[in-house]
Order: structure tokens, then C-alpha cells, then sequence
């Protein structure tokens, strides 16, 4: 398995006529993620996070530099569940695009379904359904997918502060369940630490790594240890700090 690995990246947006470059996103940009290692992915609004999931998840190409990385999915910021699909079958859905009949997605999908606290809404409609219940389904249906590279982009961003750090904690415990290569992108400096064996912090466009931060703490992690909250006054500072 080769993980994730990124080398030298540069990706630019051009116009229509291919002619001027509109942005570059990426210039230099470089990651490794070993198999079954969690790196969280940190950075300003606009500094490439989402542009550098979607070359890892084969969405777009590079202009430059190397990705090569194990099949991955993306799981987007806002969850996409379908209306018109109770939660079960949006979870399954993984699994029917991959060409298995719907009973047989159900009952495939029906012990993650339970093991993340769904259980008594399989029929409930993503309008029935909490923010923090609606991305259960969505990771759900991530993990179904079958793929060994998660790329997660900002999973939590819409949901309130008090669901926001339950799903964290929620979401450390089902990787340490299911294990996968994870690159997760997040504005929330905290969160990276608490769920990452290594945070790398992104320079603003065009986009690339400043620092990497190993994380060698034991989990369950407590926001307030003092180890947490001196690598989050680390990768603050790098986050301030000029390109």
C-alpha cells in the first residue's frame, strides 16, 4: 500500500482559453500520509485544502509534481444525502453504485449502520435527522465505499461547537474501528490535533506546507492537556508566520 504521497505539486486554474493562469492554487506542495496514519491538513480559507483532496482522489490532475496515492474517496462539507432516501439507503448507497441490489446493500450496511448509533432510524429522512446524526450516515456511507484513503473536508464545519467536539470524539473511535490512510482538511487547529497523528499547516495561495507537526499523544485526547494545547500554540504560530 502506498498511502499517500505527494511530491512537488503545483496546480493552476486558467482561463477558458487556457491562456493566462486565473490562480494558482498549489506551487510546491508536498504530503505524505504512511498507510493507516491520520494527517490533518490546516490552513487559511482559499489556500488549496479542497483542490489537494480532490488530486489525491484522482478529481483533478496536477500541473506539476507527483501524486500517487492508494483509491480513495471524498467525503465533501456538506453531507449530500438524498432527500428522498431514508438513512439506511443513503448509507447503502455506496454500495449500489457499486452494482449491489438494494436488500443486499441493506443488510451490508445495516451493521455499520448500528455500530454508529443509528439504529431506529433507518427509514428516517435526512430532514428527520440531527447535523451530527445526518454526517454519521455521511461517513457511513464514505466507509462503504470500500476505498483505503478517506479525504475529509472539513467534516464538521456546519454543525454547533457542542456537536462539533461530540463528532470528533465520535470519529476517533470509528477509525480506531476501521482503520484507513485519512487526510482530513480542517480550519479548526484543536480539532487537527485531537484527531491527527500529524497536523501539516498550509501557507496561504499558493498553497503549500509549512510545517509538520507529529502528534505522539495516547488517545482518547483532553483539550486541555498541556501537550495539546502547546502544539495548538505551534501551529497557530505557524499559521501567522510569513510564506
Amino acid at each position: 500500500m502506498a498511502g499517500v504521497r505527494i511530491d512537488g505539486v503545483e496546480r493552476v486554474f486558467r482561463d477558458r482559453r487556457g491562456r493566462a493562469a486565473e490562480v494558482v492554487a498549489l506551487r510546491g506542495m508536498s504530503l505524505h500520509a504512511e498507510p493507516g496514519e491520520i494527517v490533518c491538513v490546516v490552513g487559511a480559507s482559499g489556500c488549496g485544502k479542497s483542490t489537494l483532496l480532490e488530486l489525491i482522489c484522482g478529481l483533478q490532475m496536477p500541473d506539476a509534481g507527483t501524486v500517487a496515492a492508494d483509491p480513495a474517496v471524498l467525503m465533501p462539507q456538506r453531507d449530500l444525502l438524498l432527500p428522498w432516501l431514508g438513512a439506511l439507503d443513503n448509507a447503502a448507497l455506496a454500495l449500489r453504485v457499486r452494482g449491489i441490489g438494494r436488500a443486499d446493500a441493506r443488510r451490508q450496511a445495516w451493521p455499520l449502520f448500528e455500530r454508529f448509533g443509528l439504529a431506529g432510524f433507518e427509514r428516517a429522512r435526512p430532514s428527520q435527522l440531527s447535523g451530527g446524526m445526518r454526517q454519521r450516515v455521511a461517513f457511513a456511507r464514505t466507509l462503504l465505499a470500500g476505498k483505503p484513503v478517506l479525504a475529509l473536508d472539513e467534516p464538521f464545519a456546519a454543525l454547533d461547537a457542542l456537536t462539533r467536539q461530540e463528532l470528533q470524539g465520535w470519529l476517533g473511535r470509528a477509525l480506531a474501528a476501521e482503520p484507513r490512510t485519512v487526510v482530513l482538511v480542517t480550519h479548526d487547529v484543536e480539532e487537527a490535533i485531537v484527531l491527527g497523528d500529524r497536523v501539516v499547516v498550509m501557507a496561504p495561495r499558493p498553497g503549500h506546507a509549512v510545517v509538520e507537526l507529529d502528534v505522539p499523544l495516547e488517545r482518547p485526547r483532553r483539550r486541555t492537556d498541556r501537550a495539546v494545547i502547546a502544539l495548538r500554540e505551534q501551529a497557530l504560530l505557524a499559521l501567522g508566520a510569513p510564506a
